[in-house]
């Protein structure tokens, strides 16, 4: 029997080495990781989704996404047939934001973000896992990997205007109800993580490694 092909997309600006700690049963599961590339001057979500595509060259696979990653994976899946698309700490739908977020996209006030201070690692650590990162920050320096100031722009402008409006029920949403990115009051259903943050890709992995699969294969 073939090995079912796994796809993994990190979250915003991150590499694809916050899944080293996953682990998938390798008789059963074919394990590839996607990275971010730099978007193409006004390249849409969905063009730039149609782009990274390209990458996967197994039939069928399963698209596992982180944050901005599982919103990418879901863009990806409408291009790409998928045997399952599962989201990690991120949203099905653009009514899952919390406030600031809707209020930031109808003020347009996402675009005051200063990128360039963002650049700086430990403001990026910040605006991308919340202020409890003074002892994370050479952490993060391993997993936050792309610095470029017209990616960060293009990225956040793209995850604020997602339009789509409507969730996929197919899709497997795990979140954790401590998550301070997308806090869980705003999340329409999912399968509950206790104590998992914004950043359980990282400190939840066990469960995960003991879960993933049998959600693969449901």
């Amino acid at each position: 029997m073939s090995k079912i092909p796994v796809y993994f997309m990190p979250g915003l600006a991150a590499s694809s080495s916050i899944f080293e700690r996953i682990k998938l049963d390798e008789d059963i599961f074919e394990m590839h990781l996607l990275e971010w590339e730099i978007p193409n001057p006004k390249e849409s979500l969905s063009d730039y989704a149609l782009r990274i595509s390209k990458n996967i060259k197994e039939e069928n696979p399963v698209l596992i996404g982180v944050s901005f990653g599982g919103i990418l994976v879901q863009e990806i899946s409408k291009h790409i047939k998928a045997r399952k698309v599962i989201i990690i700490s991120s949203v099905r739908s653009n009514h899952e934001f919390p406030r600031r977020m809707k209020i930031g996209k109808r003020t347009k006030a996402y675009k005051l973000i200063p990128m360039q201070l963002i650049l700086n690692i430990e403001k990026l650590a910040k605006f991308s896992f919340g202020e409890k990162v003074n002892k994370r920050i050479k952490l993060y320096e391993k997993f936050l990997s792309v610095r470029d100031l017209g990616y960060l722009q293009w990225a956040v402008e793209s995850v604020i205007l997602w339009d789509r409006d409507k969730i996929d029920e197919n899709v497997v949403h795990i979140h954790g109800d401590q998550d301070e990115v997308f806090p869980i009051k705003y999340i329409d259903k999912c399968i509950l993580v206790k104590g998992g943050t914004h950043i359980m890709i990282l400190n939840k992995y066990k469960w995960l490694n003991e879960n993933l699969p049998s959600i693969i294969l449901e």
